[in-house]
């Protein structure tokens, strides 16, 4: 039986851990070639790994997304090693709260770069060469669906408390999904968004273990007081968080055929969650 994805090449931001590894799983697993990205090397590395010991095919894309010249390094790295560019999804992202009376200019860069800069830039590096094989394919008589799946966040469509800057990125890019949407229908790509509510990941752990993440040279706190988190998880109708394989299908039922007159959407992977 032909895979749904079979042929693809497809872009994944932060694919080396978390959601992003799920997501790169799956979407190989349906006949993707995939692109890994991560900060770091051992992570990429161990990603593509198991891409490639399922039966995949998969190359990794070190680096942070925020600099200048990474997207046209990712998206060259598409070309160059899978001669094609048919799914981008920008995932990457972590987050860094404070109120907004203590929230410094630092911090709110740094979630503005990562989640509203980057994918800005990702998607400006890949509008020439999705529109140069868009127009062979149709000097040919094809029609090849493309597909943009950004992740937004439940905190973009809400708000949170502690998150202005987190939120204000998720929000952004629920606006730039929209956009582009309208801009790139005519070279038959969709594109849509994805807004994940609680999904467990190292970056939700439990902050009682004092984690960080070395992140642009920073080490960030992360995780969650595990009774704030057992409230939350309580507040969702199907009674739990997500966890990372979950989060990955939702944004996999958006690279499929089967949604190719699905576009400029937000769809929310929150396990019936509908606000905070």
């Amino acid at each position: 039986m032909t895979r749904k994805l079979e042929g693809k090449v497809a872009l994944i931001t932060g694919s080396g851990r978390g959601i992003g590894r799920s997501i790169a799983l799956k979407l190989a697993s349906e006949g993707a070639r995939i692109v890994v990205n991560d900060l770091d090397a051992d992570p990429a590395q161990e990603a593509v790994q198991a891409i490639r010991e399922a039966g995949g095919q998969a190359v990794a894309c070190v680096g942070n997304v925020t600099a200048p010249d990474f997207a046209e390094r990712f998206v060259g790295t598409a070309v160059s090693e899978f001669k094609g560019l048919d799914i981008v999804i920008n995932n990457a992202g972590y987050t860094w709260d404070n109120v907004i009376q203590k929230m410094t200019d630092e911090q709110w860069y740094a979630m503005i770069d990562c989640h509203l800069t980057a994918p800005f830039r990702i998607l400006r590096a890949a509008q020439p060469v999705i529109r140069a094989l868009g127009k062979a394919e149709t000097e040919a008589g094809q029609r090849v669906m493309r597909k943009v799946v950004n992740i937004s966040s439940m905190a973009g469509l809400f708000g949170n408390p502690g998150q202005t800057n987190y939120a204000a990125g998720k929000a952004g890019i629920v606006g730039m999904t929209q956009t582009l949407a309208k801009e790139w229908g005519r070279m038959n790509v969709t594109v849509n968004c994805v807004a994940y509510g609680l999904i467990k990941t190292r970056l939700t752990g439990n902050a009682a273990e004092g984690g960080t993440a070395h992140i642009d040279g920073r080490d960030i706190k992360v995780g969650v007081n595990p009774d704030l988190m057992a409230a939350m998880e309580r507040g969702i109708p199907l009674g739990r968080g997500g966890t990372p394989e979950e989060a990955a299908g939702a944004v996999y039922l958006l690279c499929i055929p089967e949604s190719d007159y699905v576009s400029g959407q937000t769809l929310v992977c929150s396990g019936g969650l509908t606000g905070f």
